[in-house]
């Protein structure tokens, strides 16, 4: 054990030893985005340190500092807030009123910016929130193509709802109108990702925003500020840096906000919502909490299984909402299912984000350590033991992967989302054992099941469909593609994500509508032909 926990340390070595490609300069940002301007800021900042430990010369490991980033008050919040809401202008601004074209053509102005700035946000990355390089680059360039299938999904809306409709004696335009101001605030484990898959649509659809960005990925947007300055209206993009709990509730208590886009937890959300003085007028696009779970029956292709819990349970160490973070096991395949799992486990790489072939790296939040190892010994006073021979070791910042066997309801593991790399495996012998875990849990968003008996399956699907979002067949939870929808029941979401999802959800159905008569025929016939209307338009997007 020692010896490991001493390979773990090794892992992290002096600055002089890191490839100088991976190498990052300290960034201390001193402006943010409001009304279309790069403002100044000369008061408190939030240091920035890395999950990549350095050793001191004592030996001991210290978190890199890599930058900082303003601490802005309520003051620069509000700024920012009237900003977007004079962009909006009730909805008579130059960005909600221009024409799809054009708003598309903003976009693809901001792509082109955000690319020239691909090699330090993926840097920032992997120093911010320990993410692996490779991973990195996937994060970056599928948000680029989450952008582009964004535009191209607004453009075949746009040419869906470029006919007019007549029904009992009336003629329609029916197209989709911007809802007003949106809080758009994104979670830290895919800071750039998901961030932009609420963002991107709401602003497309000719919404005005506040960005604020998470906790742990704050420097990474640092470089994509100018693109969002210089590819949109003033106005249009405000960037609201401070302490959460300091900046977003006075704007939620003014009312003023339109639509709040959340990724994070359920408390969170519901504080936020509350705040609002009208939640009617509130339309919430939220993805919060959830404890997924596997369901391994004694059908079930063991190794297919391992191999698509292990991907499900540890990919970015286990940090994501889709993770698999509790699994089922019938108590006929558990002995041999546990075996294989541990090790796998044990024969992934650990290592430093740019480490070639590395599946585990150093986590981001400060406390999750401490926090791992507090439910682990929860389990173990309650009889269930890490079965892999390195589980929960660590150092620094970096805990290599526990399966904790046999839990129990009685078990911290069992109902907290540990968001992390810790694998609770539950063994059953009824199948009413996991249905009813999912009937009890507050969380609602995913389920995988595997098996290899058709009738099996058959009779799990039909309950869990109804219980969480998606029911994945001998596969893990997992977000993707973005044209599936992405959402959940219970405490895990509010609001339906997928490309097309998104836009619909940042956006309201509209429609100008007249009797049918010779002299409205006339009328839009003139406003069509002279283009003097960019709702009421047969224009085509190709």
């Amino acid at each position: 054990m020692e010896n490991f926990k001493e390979q773990l340390q090794a892992m992290f070595v002096t600055e002089d030893q890191i490839p100088e490609q991976h190498r990052v300069d300290e960034i201390h940002q001193r402006e943010y985005l409001v009304n279309g301007e790069m403002r100044p800021w000369n008061g408190e900042v939030s240091e920035v340190y890395s999950p990549v430990m350095i050793p001191a010369a004592d030996g001991s490991l210290q978190r890199k500092l890599i930058g900082t980033y303003p601490v802005c008050t309520e003051t620069e919040a509000t700024e920012a807030m009237e900003a977007a809401l004079q962009a909006y202008d009730n909805g008579r601004g130059e960005w909600p009123t221009m024409s799809v074209a054009g708003r598309i053509k903003c976009m693809e102005r901001f792509v082109y910016k955000m690319s020239e700035q691909r090699t330090l946000v993926v840097k920032l990355l992997m120093w911010e929130i320990g993410k692996s390089y490779a991973d990195s680059i996937k994060e970056f360039d599928r948000t680029i193509e989450y952008i582009n299938a964004t535009i191209d999904a607004l453009k075949d809306i746009d040419r869906q709802s470029s006919r007019f409709e007549m029904a009992e004696g009336l003629v329609a335009q029916i197209r989709r109108s911007p809802l007003g101001v949106v809080l758009c605030m994104g979670p830290f484990n895919y800071p750039l990702n998901e961030t932009f898959t609420t963002l991107i649509p709401a602003l497309i659809m000719g919404n005005t925003v506040l960005f604020k960005p998470p906790k742990h990925g704050t420097l990474l947007h640092y470089p994509l500020l100018e693109a969002f300055k210089d590819a949109f209206p003033k106005g249009v993009v405000n960037t609201v840096y401070g302490r959460g709990a300091v900046v977003t509730p006075g704007l939620m208590a003014t009312g003023k906000i339109n639509v709040l886009a959340f990724i994070g937890s359920s408390k969170v959300a519901n504080d936020l919502k509350k705040r609002h003085p009208k939640v009617n007028r509130l339309r919430a696009v939220l993805s919060l909490d959830a404890k997924n779970a596997a369901i391994v029956t004694k059908h079930a292709d063991i190794g297919l299984a391992v191999s698509e819990c292990l991907l499900g349970a540890l990919s970015f160490n286990g940090q994501r909402c889709t993770a698999i973070k509790i699994i089922f096991v019938h108590k006929d395949v558990a002995e041999e299912f546990t075996r294989q799992l541990s090790a796998a486990v044990e024969a992934l790489k650990p290592g430093l984000p740019w480490t070639d072939g590395v599946k585990l790296t150093p986590l981001p939040e400060p406390h999750k350590p401490d926090y791992l190892k507090e439910v682990i010994d929860d389990a173990a006073a309650g009889g269930a033991k890490v079965i892999n021979p390195h589980g929960g070791i660590t150092s620094g910042s970096f805990v290599f992967p526990a399966v904790v066997y046999p839990v129990n309801e009685g078990m911290r593991l069992y109902h907290e989302e540990q968001f992390g790399p810790v694998i609770p495996v539950v063994p059953y012998e009824s199948i009413e054992e996991p249905i009813a875990y999912q009937i009890n849990s507050p969380h609602g968003m995913q389920v995988s099941i595997f098996s290899n008996d058709a009738k099996e399956v058959s009779s799990l699907i039909d309950p869990f469909v109804n219980l969480v979002s998606r029911v994945n067949i001998n596969t893990q939870c997992q977000r993707g593609p973005d044209v599936f929808p992405f959402t959940g029941r219970k405490d895990s979401a509010e609001g339906t994500l997928s490309v097309h999802d998104a836009l619909r959800a940042f956006s309201l159905r509209s429609l100008v509508a007249g009797k049918l008569n010779e002299q409205n025929k006339t009328l839009i016939n003139e406003i069509v032909n002279d283009n003097d209307s960019n709702f009421l338009s047969t224009k085509f997007i190709l």
